[in-house]
């Protein structure tokens, strides 16, 4: 993608990261509604145009995109499309492009919401490494005339039980639905957005009450400064909370004495 789709998936992908930062928003769930979108604005070419129609009404658009699927998906993921199809894409199949990367990387967020991303990590690696090795294998996954059920049934015999459900469900999408992409190249993608969102380290606070828009600035630049890399704050809400706030960095628990230190590197930001 380039220009104006660029930035219309920078945008899309900083609402889908507001959204799963909800604790009522279950983030494979919502990978799944991505996908079916995915699938439909894939099969439905005249429908994809009229959604990213630079000549049409922004908000048009949007009110299109919410009446055909505010049925169909959840709240939360109608309103991320109707979102995406208020920005301008360079062309229309960007827009299904930028879906598919929204579907991966909310599964991916699941994954790092479990605690489980660098394992899924690793299975797409190996897999891909499997695939590479067996040109009988990589035949049966890219074979045009086998059906999707029938791939699917192969990928539950490889990694059923072997792998995360994460891993599964992403490599059972690209398989059954590559939309024009290789094999290596889809795990290639997928590959490379799990090491982006590891890249990025997750808090989980919470706190007696809920942080103003400054202080969670200021707690996630303070954050970033102790543990020298770009941190993404999940937030909670919690009366009990002791002290006022808690936060989680992996297996790390910040409070009392260390939570102190927290607040010290804040002041020093802000001052």
């Amino acid at each position: 993608m380039n220009g104006a789709s660029r930035e219309a998936l920078a945008a899309a992908r900083e609402r889908l990261d507001a959204l799963t930062d909800s604790t009522s928003v279950n983030a494979g769930s919502l990978a799944d509604e991505l996908a079916a979108v995915t699938a439909l604005l894939h099969r439905e070419v005249s429908l994809r145009r009229v959604l990213t129609d630079p000549a049409q009404a922004a908000e048009a658009k949007a009110e299109l995109a919410q009446r055909l699927l505010g049925t169909q998906v959840s709240g939360p993921a109608a309103d991320l499309v109707a979102g995406m199809v208020r920005s301008r894409w360079s062309q229309s199949r960007d827009l299904v492009d930028a879906l598919e990367v929204l579907a991966d990387t909310a599964d991916l967020t699941a994954a790092q919401q479990a605690g489980k991303l660098d394992d899924v990590e690793d299975e797409l690696f190996r897999f891909g490494r499997i695939v590479s090795g067996s040109t009988e294998l990589r035949a049966a996954l890219t074979d045009r005339k086998a059906t999707t059920s029938a791939k699917g049934a192969l990928l539950r015999s490889l990694l059923g039980g072997r792998a995360q459900s994460v891993t599964e469900r992403l490599v059972t999408r690209l398989v059954t639905a590559p939309r024009g992409r290789s094999l290596e190249s889809g795990l290639e993608s997928l590959s490379k957005l799990a090491a982006d969102r590891r890249d990025r380290m997750v808090a989980i606070v919470t706190s007696a009450v809920p942080l103003s828009d400054p202080q969670k600035q200021r707690l996630g630049a303070a954050l970033a400064k102790l543990y020298g890399r770009k941190m993404h704050l999940n937030l909670d809400v919690d009366p009990e909370v002791l002290g006022g706030i808690r936060v989680q960095v992996g297996d790390e628990v910040i409070n009392g004495s260390l939570a102190d230190r927290i607040e010290d590197a804040s002041r020093r930001l802000a001052g």
